[in-house]
């Protein structure tokens, strides 16, 4: 039965961190708050934390997942970054936003979309933030949910649905269920691929600039 460690986000335990930081190191599978819902995560290096996360989702292999930042340096690391993508990143990042960029050989291909396209996010949420920035890697970014089945909000739900398959639990109360707005950013060209949390205002006017 996993661990669950109830936190208070604004007033982050370092106890808790680490003991979620070894688990990420020893190809755990955690659970964890974001600014918009509850993710699985596991250090994006870590080839037997990212398919246990597949098989706990019940996800297609082909179905590529998204990871967090602790800031753009190190999203330059895993996307291309052109000007064009740093202005915007720089203006809508830390936020609710995952970005698609054209992936750099530092990413993992098991999270490289077909396109080799990763999606990267910068929560605005110090528990992922200060996950990544103390384990010196990304962590993997994916809903808490089986595929095609609503995603867990609420605590209960979660030691219930995840309590036997994932390592940790860090749970902070009921979040929203609505996920980050995804937003392509390849080639220089906006494309909204999913409306969620976020003002897409810019993006639609740009759009609609043409």
């Amino acid at each position: 039965m996993a661990t669950t460690l109830s936190i208070d986000p604004h007033h982050l335990k370092g106890r808790h961190v680490d003991r979620a930081v070894e688990v990420l190191k020893r190809d755990g599978v955690i659970v964890y708050p974001t600014d918009t819902i509850y993710g699985l995560g596991c250090d994006v290096t870590s080839k037997a934390g990212v398919e246990r996360i597949r098989r706990i989702k019940g996800r297609d292999a082909d179905k590529p997942m998204s990871f967090v930042c602790s800031d753009l340096v190190q999203v330059s690391r895993y996307g291309h970054v052109s000007n064009f993508v740093h202005r915007i990143l720089k203006r809508f990042l830390p936020g609710p936003y995952t970005f698609v960029l054209t992936a750099t050989k530092e990413t993992p291909r098991v999270l490289q979309s077909k396109q080799k396209t990763v999606g990267i996010r910068i929560p605005d949420h110090p528990v992922p933030l200060a996950l990544v920035e103390q384990l010196g890697n990304p962590v993997v970014s994916t809903s808490a949910n089986e595929s095609n089945e609503e995603v867990v909000t609420n605590p209960a739900d979660l030691e219930t649905i995840f309590g036997h398959r994932v390592d940790l639990i860090m749970e902070c109360g009921t979040l929203p269920v609505l996920a980050s707005s995804v937003i392509s950013l390849v080639d220089d060209r906006i494309a909204i691929l999913r409306e969620g949390q976020g003002d897409l205002s810019y993006f639609k006017n740009e759009l609609a600039a043409g």
